[in-house]
């Protein structure tokens, strides 16, 4: 089905939760694997490599985040994303209790029980999309590292988790690819983001590169901006490369989504190249065209 978020939000929204729902764990799980197939961001997201076993935790994890992202960016008012991100936050400790209503918590329950997953990760995603609503601009770099370690790197922890391989080593090598994924994301984005008033871009980089607000406004690229993007991109691409690490690392199970997930992130930071940096006009971004390099590229294990 094609995922809309706000008719959805109308029957199972808080107003909607607080009535006596009576839905089954099956008919959970389908809610979730609905949203998890039918986003339009969810390549390679959720791929169909995860072996079987883990495709439907896999789904629910993946409902949880999406959920979480919508509500801090889809509603009309950051006071309104707020009360529902406060609503969230409680019912996801519903489903720690036994006592989930909403269906993306019902199935999330049973994953969380099954794997024995820990609730960290998924009040850092809250607390993130709760962060958005307040802050728009980051001044360091590190300011931005924090950011990206509650919105991105709780997605790859959980899933060494879900495979047993949540290693102190490789919770650092799946934070950097995380992180590297959540930054490259910034980067092609930019343009996207000055209309809903975000800036990711550090301001210590901006003024070193001498790039002001008014100049990103204006939506040109100037040799100035050019210049701190390539920096920009050149600090997410060090990053994802520690997937190359990871990958051989891993279960064999997730070898490959470990690799589509680098590759992907890689893939845009040549495209970004490519248009030299001109972000501010053109979005570089994947296409159906890119799959079979991708998957060539994943089954190989290479990175260039």
């Amino acid at each position: 089905m094609e995922y809309d978020f706000r008719q959805i939000l109308t029957s199972w929204g808080p107003i909607a939760t607080v009535q006596s729902f009576s839905i089954s764990l099956g008919d959970a799980r389908q809610f979730t694997r609905s949203i998890a197939l039918g986003h339009y961001e969810n390549f390679p997201v959720v791929s169909l490599f995860l072996p079987r076993h883990l495709r439907q935790p896999f789904y629910d994890i993946y409902a949880f985040c999406r959920w979480s992202d919508d509500l801090g960016d889809e509603l009309p008012s950051s006071e309104e994303s707020l009360r529902h991100l406060k609503w969230w936050r409680e019912e996801f400790e519903r489903s720690l209790t036994g006592d989930a209503r909403h269906p993306i918590t019902m199935a999330l329950s049973e994953t969380i029980q099954q794997f024995s997953l820990p609730a960290e990760p998924f009040y850092d995603l809250i607390s993130a999309f709760e962060r958005d609503q307040i802050q728009n601009r980051y001044e360091t770099y590190t300011d931005l590292l924090s950011y990206c370690q509650l919105s991105a790197n709780p997605v790859g922890r959980l899933l060494l988790y879900l495979t047993e391989s949540a290693t102190p080593a490789n919770l650092q090598l799946s934070d950097n690819v995380c992180t590297g994924l959540q930054l490259i994301n910034f980067w092609q984005d930019v343009s996207r983001d000055l209309e809903i008033d975000r800036i990711y871009l550090p301001l210590e980089d901006q003024h070193h590169y001498g790039v002001t607000e008014v100049d990103l406004q204006k939506k040109v690229s100037t040799n100035n901006f050019q210049q701190l993007l390539a920096f920009e991109v050149h600090r997410a691409e060090q990053l994802l490369m520690s997937g190359k690490v990871l990958s051989r690392k891993v279960p064999r199970s997730i070898r490959l989504d470990i690799r589509l997930f680098t590759l992907g992130g890689l893939t845009i930071c040549k495209k970004i190249r490519q248009i030299d940096y001109r972000v501010l006009e053109k979005r570089p971004k994947l296409s159906k065209w890119d799959a079979p390099a991708l998957l060539a590229k994943a089954f190989t294990g290479k990175f260039k």
